[in-house]
């Protein structure tokens, strides 16, 4: 499956409760989508979030529903130290 980066920029800081983490996966779920890791920023209004996906569109779509913002989503390929040995 594909993987992007997400990147999200909040308008407040972002804090998440459980039940809300719940829903985001559900949400991610429905459109195809899983959430596998993210890193949010010293100030807590940007992340930067690596998903696995069919397409960028199921990634917008799953936003949309959660309504949070994709700001940008960026089609990557996973490299490693082990990539070049």
């Amino acid at each position: 499956m594909p993987l992007f980066v997400i990147e999200r920029n909040f308008a407040e800081q972002l804090d998440m409760s459980p039940d809300e983490v719940n829903e985001l996966e559900d949400i991610n779920a429905d459109e195809g989508v899983s959430w596998l890791f993210s890193f949010l920023s010293a100030d807590k209004h940007r992340t930067y979030c690596l998903y696995e996906a069919p397409s960028p569109d199921a990634i917008i779509a799953a936003a949309a529903r959660a309504g949070i913002p994709a700001d940008a989503v960026i089609e990557v390929s996973r490299i490693t130290a082990d990539t070049f040995r």
